[in-house]
């Protein structure tokens, strides 16, 4: 085998080795989170547009300090909770999704440090697509 050829083989592998690392998308796993034998639990209409809202947040204004904007998406989760009207497994489920985002903004809205920040914003962001992923209206 020639010399190039090696080397060629060997760039690939540590490419494909590190970049598979590196591109891997997070995920999070909810404990008990489940679909409606598999399909999307439906949800209050209320409960959606607040979500939308929070995801529009979040991909918009992570600019603003901490406090800020854990105050913007507290009032929407309280926009959820008060305008809720669900029963059953449903609202179950939808308490799986719901309880690691209020604590997740509780957490921001302390945060100072830039790092941890952006941490949580991408902890929100993935705990928010989970709740599309499992609900809809």
């Amino acid at each position: 085998m020639k010399l190039k050829t090696v080397y060629s083989i060997a760039l690939l592998f540590i490419l494909a080795l590190f970049g598979c690392k590196n591109n891997k998308k997070s995920t999070i796993v909810l404990e008990g989170l489940t679909l409606n034998n598999g399909k999307q639990w439906v949800v209050n209409q209320e409960t959606h547009i607040g979500m939308k809202r929070i995801d529009s947040i979040l991909k918009t204004e992570t600019s603003i300090d901490t406090k800020t904007l854990g105050n913007v998406l507290s009032k929407e989760t309280s926009y959820i909770i008060k305008s809720c009207n669900m029963k059953g497994e449903a609202h179950d489920q939808l308490h799986i999704v719901l309880v690691p985002i209020l604590e997740e903004i509780t957490d921001l809205k302390d945060e100072e440090n830039d790092t941890a920040k952006a941490q949580k914003i991408k902890r929100l962001k993935l705990l928010v697509a989970k709740y599309f992923e499992f609900f809809k209206v």
